[in-house]
């Protein structure tokens, strides 16, 4: 029966593969040929090929899926020609505010490649800080939902109420716990592989670099290597954005540099392909869905594209006294604009726009994305526009304009709000209130009275 067994699966494995060939142009078959060239490499020839390990990070993204189908039509392309192929390591983290297609994304994907059940194939799924076998059935668990709610609300804070630099550092903080985990769990991995171009790596660098100089951490070496980078930053920084709470020492771990460092292996000029962002490999096959708002922003931008316009819309209009539609119509032309710049054909384009033509429509965004971030992150719209006006940062030089202009009946008590940041003896109502409005616990709030914040810091 086991061969019986291992006979067809070998038979669907090589449909996979041919399905992933016959939907390849010319151009992408002979950038996995190079590919393939690569990992033989690092591997030091085909007969050492079967002990290679590489682990991919997969986001959901457009690029990463791409990248998904690439490493896996070189897996499945040596196994054919040669007694062993490389083990594939695929992580992914779960976050509360990820995008319901973004995880759709990434099971249809798992499902056209047949990797579930392929024992040179190893899904993983990160979930606070713990690392567990994929399964998109799984709840999020508390732990997490409660870490994703403190770092934004924390990172909001630090960056001085930007909330795209706020979901950048965040971002890139999960970016590196997620390859930290991943790549050291179980004996570790020999190769990262990046698809990420190489400004957009130098980008990521120059922001670890700042982030490490904001909180006051010193730099802990050279950052010149992206994988090094990727595991100090996280390192050095891994409880700056986190709940203030008791660790069990089993996960308090730092990297344990006996692990040994993998290499990175970059191939955005084999996969990346603007050309490509709708075609038979991405669609046909893996049936990649995207995210119409994603469109209005820069493809190296983080955090779901939802929530950041909704942030984007509340800054216009109590920040800066603008209109809170008219900051998400600018969004949908964005967004038009860069379906056009991907090249996505007339009728997709229709299709993901459609549905946002009416001013009825949009109306509906600002209660959709509020919705969200109530059961993403359990915070409340004035909790978000606490974190845009971020009054506590810098010993709460910004605490009475927010007063001011948003809860003015809260002036007469400014000089007692002070007091409770300061860590001198306050009301309880005071404490509830700073608690309340914010999101933050008391501690919390009280480091980031001490802080400077983050500066401008931004990376885009």
């Amino acid at each position: 029966m086991g061969a019986i067994h291992d006979q067809a699966m070998q038979y669907v494995y090589q449909q996979v593969l041919q399905r992933l060939l016959e939907r390849m142009s010319q151009g992408q078959r002979a950038s996995l040929q190079l590919l393939i060239q690569r990992l033989l490499v690092v591997a030091g020839g085909l007969e050492c090929i079967a002990g290679l390990k590489v682990m991919l990070v997969h986001t959901g993204a457009c690029d990463s899926t791409r990248t998904l189908a690439f490493l896996r039509a070189a897996q499945l392309s040596l196994a054919a020609r040669s007694p062993g192929t490389f083990s594939l390591r695929v992580a992914t983290a779960r976050h509360s505010d990820m995008p319901a297609v973004v995880l759709s994304n990434i099971e249809r994907a798992f499902a056209a490649l047949v990797v579930h059940d392929d024992p040179r194939v190893e899904l993983l799924m990160v979930d606070d800080a713990q690392v567990r076998p994929f399964d998109a059935r799984q709840p999020i668990s508390r732990a997490q939902q409660q870490a994703d709610r403190h770092a934004v609300l924390m990172a909001g804070h630090l960056s001085g109420g930007d909330a795209d630099v706020a979901l950048i550092h965040r971002h890139y903080l999960d970016l590196a716990d997620l390859h930290r985990l991943g790549a050291t769990w179980n004996g570790g991995v020999d190769v990262l592989i990046s698809a990420e171009p190489a400004p957009q790596r130098k980008r990521f660098l120059a922001t670890a670099l700042r982030m490490l100089r904001a909180a006051g951490l010193p730099r802990v070496r050279p950052m010149e290597s992206f994988s090094r980078g990727l595991f100090d930053l996280v390192t050095a920084l891994r409880d700056e954005y986190r709940p203030p709470m008791p660790v069990p020492a089993a996960q308090d771990k730092a990297f344990e540099p006996r692990v040994r460092m993998p290499r990175v292996i970059a191939v955005d000029d084999l996969v990346l392909d603007p050309a490509c962002t709708h075609g038979p490999l991405l669609h046909d096959l893996l049936r990649y869905q995207h995210d119409e708002w994603a469109f209005a922003f820069a493809s190296s931008d983080a955090g779901n594209p939802l929530l950041r316009l909704h942030l984007r819309g509340l800054r216009n209009e109590f920040v800066d006294a603008g209109d809170y539609q008219a900051c998400l119509a600018a969004g949908l032309q964005r967004s038009e604009e860069g379906m056009k710049r991907q090249q996505l054909p007339q009728p997709l384009r229709e299709q993901l726009l459609d549905p946002w033509q009416k001013d009825e429509d949009l109306q509906q965004v600002r209660r959709l994305a509020g919705d969200f971030a109530s059961q993403a992150w359990g915070v409340s719209e004035a909790q978000l526009v606490c974190l845009l006006f971020a009054p506590i940062v810098g010993q709460g030089r910004g605490l009475e304009e927010f007063l001011r202009r948003c809860h003015p009946g809260m002036l007469v008590a400014l000089p007692y709000l002070h007091k409770a940041l300061q860590g001198q003896p306050a009301s309880e109502s005071v404490a509830q209130w700073l608690t309340g409005t914010s999101g933050l616990p008391m501690a919390t709030l009280q480091a980031i009275y001490q802080r400077n914040g983050l500066g401008d810091g931004r990376d885009h």
